[in-house]
C-alpha cells in the first residue's frame, strides 16, 4: 500500500471511530442535540454546493456563521471535513465518509416530512428540475403557468443549464432531455411530440449571399456557433439525408452559450444559425427569417421530462409530471 492510500485509509477509519462516538453517545441522549443536527446539514449543505456562499443563500445564513458552524463540527469531531481553497470548497476521506453515510438519512428525512403534505387536502413541497433555457420558455414555463394556479402552495424551482446535470447528485427532482439522451436508469415522460433543429437567416442576409444547397456549403457563410459543455467545444451542426449523417463544423464572427442571443443576432442579420424549430418558428411565420437546407434537417425524438426510478413520488411532483405531460392530438 502507497503513503497515499494508507493515509486514505486512516482518514477513513478515524472517521469511521468519530461516527461511533457519535452514534454511541446519541444511544445516552446527551451528546446529538439538535445543535449537532444543524451543524451537519450545514456541512452537508456546504459539501454538496461545493461552496460555502451559495450553501448560506440556500440556508438563509450568513457565509461567516455557515463558517463558523462548520468549523465547530470539525472541532467536536477531530477532523478536518472539508479542504478550502479560494476556488472551491471540497470534502475530504473523513468528509466523503460523512456524506455517505449520514447524507442519506438527512435526505430521507426531509423527503417523508415533505410528504406529510400529502396528509393536507392543498398539496405542497418545492420541485426542483433542470433544462436549457429554450425548453423552459418555449415548454415548461407556459404549462406552469396553469399548473401554479391550480396548486399554488407548490413551489418550482428551475436551473437553466446547458450540461447534462446529474440529476440525482445535484439533488433534482427531474431534467428535460432529447429522447436520444435518456438512459435506462431513468423515468422518462414525452413532454414534446418529434422536433428538430432548422439552419435559418434573414431574407437581408441572403440578398448578399447564395442559399447553401447542401451542408458543406455553410463553410462558405458566416455562422453563428454555440459552445456546448455537453460536446465539450464549439457545436458542429448535424444533418441527415437518406441514411447518411453529415456534421460540419461551421465557423463564425460570434459565439454564444445560450440560444436566445444566437436567434437575436441571427434575425440582425449577423450570420446563418442553427436552432430548434420552436425558436424560430415565430420569426419564420412572419418573414424575419428564411429556412434552408431544409431536406437535410431530419426530426429527432421530443424532449422528455426524466427522473430516477427510485423518485420519492410525492403527490405534488406526480401531478406536476402529469402536467408537464405531452399528449397527442387525435385526428
Amino acid at each position: 500500500m502507497n503513503d497515499r492510500s494508507a493515509e486514505a485509509a486512516k482518514s477513513r477509519r478515524q472517521a469511521e471511530q468519530r461516527l461511533k462516538q457519535y452514534e454511541h453517545v446519541h444511544e445516552k441522549g446527551s451528546y446529538m442535540s439538535r445543535e449537532n443536527f444543524n451543524d451537519l446539514i450545514a456541512f452537508l449543505a456546504v459539501a454538496r454546493e461545493k461552496s460555502f456562499t451559495r450553501a448560506a443563500a440556500k440556508m438563509g445564513v450568513s457565509q461567516s456563521a455557515l463558517s463558523h458552524t462548520v468549523r465547530l463540527l470539525e472541532e467536536r469531531l477531530g477532523l478536518r471535513l472539508l479542504t478550502r481553497t479560494t476556488r472551491s470548497v471540497t470534502p475530504t476521506n473523513a468528509g466523503d465518509y460523512l456524506i455517505r453515510n449520514i447524507g442519506p438519512h438527512f435526505d430521507q428525512i426531509e423527503s417523508q416530512i415533505a410528504a406529510l403534505g400529502e396528509l393536507r387536502d392543498v398539496p405542497s413541497g418545492l420541485i426542483r428540475v433542470t433544462a436549457t433555457d429554450d425548453v423552459i420558455a418555449y415548454i415548461l414555463r407556459p404549462r406552469i403557468e396553469q399548473f401554479l394556479k391550480k396548486y399554488p402552495d407548490v413551489k418550482v424551482e428551475i436551473n437553466a443549464d446547458l450540461k447534462l446535470v446529474d440529476i440525482v447528485a445535484e439533488r433534482f427532482d427531474a431534467g428535460v432531455r432529447l429522447g436520444e439522451q435518456v438512459t435506462k436508469e431513468m423515468t422518462s415522460v414525452p413532454l414534446t411530440p418529434d422536433i428538430r433543429f432548422v439552419v435559418v437567416g434573414t431574407k437581408s442576409y441572403f440578398r448578399k449571399n447564395a442559399k447553401p444547397k447542401v451542408p458543406h456549403d455553410l463553410l462558405k457563410h458566416q455562422c453563428i456557433t454555440m459552445r456546448l459543455p455537453t460536446h465539450g467545444g464549439i457545436y458542429a451542426w448535424e444533418f441527415e439525408k437518406n441514411g447518411r449523417d453529415v456534421k460540419v463544423r461551421v465557423d463564425g464572427p460570434l459565439i454564444f452559450n445560450s440560444i436566445f442571443p444566437v436567434r437575436d443576432a441571427c434575425l440582425d442579420g449577423l450570420g446563418l444559425a442553427h436552432m430548434p424549430e420552436m425558436v424560430a418558428e415565430k420569426y419564420i411565420a412572419d418573414g424575419r427569417l428564411v429556412k434552408v437546407l431544409q431536406d437535410w434537417c431530419p426530426y429527432w425524438t421530443g424532449y422528455h421530462l426524466c427522473f430516477p426510478h427510485h423518485h420519492q413520488n410525492t403527490m405534488p411532483f406526480s401531478l406536476f409530471v402529469e402536467a408537464m405531460r405531452y399528449e397527442p392530438v387525435e385526428s
